[in-house]
């Protein structure tokens, strides 16, 4: 006996309007905060390190703040995605391929500079330094992604401008994503605070527009999601003591 097979029409794509939304809107502000809570500090690894010594509260929010923007942003870029490909397949696929992996490889960055401050609160910012500048240029399989860090915000942003899922200026802004600097230990520039600003300026409309898009959720949906969020805080500190 045949297994039923799905229906030819999908009334819901992953990542869906509140995740996709929410997305559009968080990620971009978080990195931007990031970049601009360090905007003060040298660019380089030894000034980075530095001002965790001198500051850790204000180094430690920047970095936080920069992390979960990055881990934030793939339902947005998954949203994007799925617009431009209605169209436009090839660069959606390609350019969403390519910034998806370049999250990874940020995310993985942002574990080495967790580090890196470890080092210094368990070893002092002399030693820190000394094993980071040692260790700077070592193997890992990230460091061949470092291409799609950039690329794939300038082939997205070609794929919106060609699919006119963004407006001419809007898809200028998200293409400035590529300016935004990479690496373990990295401060802001002015390019920086350019890339990130211009992020916002291309997808937090589109988050705004997202989320008013539809039907207000049911107040028992609000309701569980209440739930399940208060839940996933819980155990996310719980699972922080261990």
């Amino acid at each position: 006996m045949s297994s039923p097979q799905p229906s030819a029409h999908v009334g819901f794509a992953f990542p869906g309007r509140w995740l996709a939304g929410t997305s559009l809107l968080l990620g971009p502000v978080l990195l931007l905060s990031g970049v601009l809570l360090r905007a003060r500090f040298h660019f380089f690894f030894p000034d980075q390190l530095a001002a965790y010594d001198q500051h850790p509260v204000l180094l430690t929010t920047s970095y936080s703040c920069f992390a979960a923007g990055t881990v934030a942003l793939w339902p947005a870029v998954s949203a994007l995605a799925l617009r431009i490909g209605a169209l436009r397949p090839t660069p959606a696929a390609l350019g969403g391929g390519l910034v998806m992996v370049g999250l990874f490889a940020r995310t993985f960055h942002a574990g080495v500079d967790h580090l890196a401050f470890g080092l210094v609160d368990a070893q002092g910012r002399r030693s820190a330094v000394a094993a980071v500048a040692a260790s700077y240029q070592a193997f890992h399989i990230f460091q061949y992604a470092s291409f799609a860090v950039m690329a794939g915000w300038l082939v997205l942003a070609a794929g919106a401008w060609r699919s006119r899922v963004l407006g001419p200026v809007r898809c200028l802004a998200l293409a400035l994503m590529a300016l935004l600097p990479l690496g373990v230990l990295k401060g802001t520039t002015p390019l920086s605070i350019v890339g990130a600003a211009g992020l916002c300026v291309a997808l937090v409309p589109l988050g705004l527009a997202t989320l008013l898009d539809g039907p207000r959720p049911a107040r028992r949906s609000v309701a569980w999601f209440g739930v399940g969020a208060l839940g996933a805080v819980v155990l996310g500190y719980a699972s922080s003591l261990g």
